[in-house]
């Protein structure tokens, strides 16, 4: 393999599955670790990629998501419905998986001094809850994400497949008309899909302005992976007709 074509494969893996370990890069790349490593080298020193303790993560795009602090505040009275809505869903007892986002942080509020475990990769989640004696806490390893206040890579994976939970609480940049459920930030995809695998039930928390997907540009699952959706009054009804063909139950607020 031409060495700029690898490069291009190397930066096609890393986009899909963000942080990856040398020995994983050179298996997909049929190439020694020693050549992995100064591929990662030209590539870093380019700008194209950030090289990590034993590994790389894919560069940030210039249009770097906007900071958490931001998005929080983005149609917070939708978000708080739709939260309220979910914590109905929590028994006294219940292991739970909350995803990153600002949705998912609106519910964890929800669950204060409530006798449940928390599993996360929200650090927003673990700030809200980390002071409660009532609640279990479990915080997910792997790459601190300072902007979006989140746990990803390889190691966070590693977490969640050791796990398997009642219920996931999944959150979304957007959902497209056919059901697919859509997130704009690659590296965080790889860890949406292992939290998928690692729970019995599924709850996808979206509002309004997720519809009709414009936002995102990989895809997590398809509607029949998700059994809950709860969204405001206002989303699409004809995605929502979607949900419901795949027998997802739907719940407005």
């Amino acid at each position: 393999m031409l060495r700029e074509t690898r490069h291009e494969k190397l930066l096609s893996i890393l986009g899909e599955q963000g942080v990856l370990p040398i020995g994983e890069i050179a298996s997909r790349l049929d190439i020694s670790e020693a050549t992995a490593r100064r591929d990662i080298t030209e590539l870093g020193r380019a700008g194209r990629l950030t090289r990590v303790y034993g590994g790389a993560v894919a560069a940030p795009t210039p249009d770097e998501e906007r900071p958490f602090s931001e998005v929080e505040v983005d149609d917070l009275a939708e978000k708080q419905a739709v939260a309220r809505r979910a914590a109905e869903l929590v028994a006294d007892g219940d292991v739970v998986l909350l995803d990153i986002g600002t949705t998912t942080l609106q519910l964890a509020k929800r669950l204060r001094g409530r006798p449940v475990t928390i599993v996360t990769s929200n650090l927003a989640v673990y700030d809200e809850l980390r002071d409660d004696p009532h609640i279990t806490l479990i915080l997910l390893g792997g790459q601190v994400r300072a902007n979006y206040r989140s746990v990803v890579g390889f190691l966070t994976e590693s977490n969640i497949r050791q796990l398997h939970v009642g219920r996931l609480f999944l959150g979304a940049s957007g959902v497209l008309p056919d059901g697919s459920v859509l997130d704009s930030t690659h590296v965080e995809v790889p860890v949406k899909r292992a939290m998928l695998e690692a729970t019995r039930e599924v709850v996808l928390l979206v509002t309004t302005g997720k519809f009709p997907g414009e936002t995102g540009l990989a895809r997590i699952c398809g509607p029949r992976q998700i059994d809950t959706l709860i969204t405001n009054t206002t989303s699409d009804p004809a995605t929502l007709a979607v949900f419901r063909e795949a027998d997802v139950e739907v719940l407005t607020v």
